[in-house]
């Protein structure tokens, strides 16, 4: 699986939960081609409702869950993207 983290080292510590969802448009095609599509935004401690809420709220995002900063993706064919998430 490909593993994209847009967050820089500093980011992993300041941004150490994944808000994480299986996206049902991008997967199996693409980086995602024959297998899932997951998208992640890495957020602070005291905005995971905020930050969870905002994914929740997306059309294309299924099971979403929060994991551990240092996730690692199943292995196989896929491709998962962790963004940096800040409230606006």
């Amino acid at each position: 699986m490909i593993l994209v983290d847009d967050r820089t080292e500093e980011q992993k510590k300041t941004h150490p939960i994944i808000v994480l969802g299986t996206d049902s448009f991008m997967s199996g095609w693409g980086e995602a081609e024959g297998g899932p599509s997951y998208a992640g935004w890495a957020t602070e401690e005291g905005t995971i409702n905020a930050c969870e809420s905002w994914v929740r709220q997306r059309g294309d995002m299924q099971r979403v869950r929060i994991v551990a900063g240092d996730y690692k993706p199943p292995s196989g064919a896929g491709h998962c993207h962790i963004y940096v998430w800040s409230p606006k």
